[in-house]
């Protein structure tokens, strides 16, 4: 849904984090509509804008691991 903004971050995910390393962004229509320290100033900004889900909140660090996760889990398969 928010595939256009995820990949205009990625593409100028060096140039962004050069500007903006360690704030959360606000991306709409591939244009960095707002810069916070905090996701929940993000969120509270896309709210009050009427943006929630037509803008994407994204942390802006380098490498991936802003928008990627490992999941662990305990369970055990027995065969």
């Amino acid at each position: 849904m928010l595939e256009k903004e995820f990949q205009y971050y990625l593409r100028n995910q060096k140039d962004l984090v050069d500007k903006h390393n360690g704030k959360w962004l606000l991306i709409q229509d591939e244009i960095v509509i707002g810069v916070f320290d905090t996701k929940k100033e993000a969120f509270d900004k896309s709210q009050a804008d009427n943006l929630i889900g037509k803008a994407l909140i994204q942390f802006c660090s380098p490498g991936d691991s802003a928008y990627t996760q490992t999941f662990h889990s305990r369970v055990y398969v027995q065969k």
